[in-house]
């Protein structure tokens, strides 16, 4: 991959991009393939589907502490264990 030198200034309008500039573009799957494969996920429920409903909970500080350490996604991972805990129930 080719590498912008120094020199060159950073497109602060909304001009059309030069020949140049549109040789130099890379498809996201090759660039950042994480990224690429990640946004090829679907995030919301399909016409008819289930959507997550909204509600207000109240969790202890270690609980909510215990999934956050973990990162982005810490609501989720806490649906996921409480599937998970209504799965085994049935």
């Amino acid at each position: 991959m080719r590498r912008l030198k120094e020199k060159t200034k950073i497109r602060r309008d909304d001009s059309p991009l030069t020949a140049r500039e549109l040789s130099m573009l890379r498809p996201l799957r090759e660039v950042l393939p994480e990224l690429a494969e990640w946004s090829r996920q679907r995030k919301r429920a399909r016409a008819g589907e289930a959507h997550k409903q909204a509600v207000s909970i109240r969790l202890s500080p270690e609980v909510v502490a215990f999934y956050k350490a973990r990162g982005p996604g810490w609501q989720t991972r806490i649906d996921e264990t409480l599937r998970a805990i209504v799965a085994a129930t049935k």
